[in-house]
């Protein structure tokens, strides 16, 4: 599959409308971000059940600034609408099936407790 670019008006539709969604922040000036853009392709060719998405910092940078983008690229891998991954700092092919890898053996049901609960605590506090 190829890579698609996102703009923060598609951004939700894109997350809430897929599984797990792969987002590569860069910018076009960014040395690390042109030699991750043929690995990020190629993975990308691997996972056809998987968005990969760009976010152009340059050209997005509201949405860079929400989610605190402060070195590219980062990478940001969502699934079912719960961030599992954050990491600035380009990713070999063979690391980024890893992450995939981890991503997919996540238990979801767990995670969205946790976060259920973490939501529960916070009101408690307020």
């Amino acid at each position: 599959m190829a890579t698609t670019d996102i703009t923060a008006e598609k951004f939700n539709d894109v997350v809430t409308g897929n599984d797990i969604v792969i987002i590569d922040f860069w910018a076009s000036w960014c040395g690390p971000c042109k030699s991750f853009a043929p690995i990020y392709e190629e993975v990308s060719n691997n996972h056809p059940d998987i968005v990969f998405a760009k976010v152009n910092t340059e050209e997005e940078q509201e949405l860079a600034a929400h989610f605190q983008i402060r070195s590219i690229p980062t990478l940001m891998i969502f699934r079912e609408q719960v961030v599992l991954f954050a990491q600035p700092g380009m990713l070999g092919p063979e690391q980024l099936e890893e992450v995939i890898g981890k991503v997919r053996e996540v238990d979801m049901a767990e995670v969205h407790a946790q976060v259920a609960e973490q939501e529960k605590l916070q009101q408690q506090q307020s």
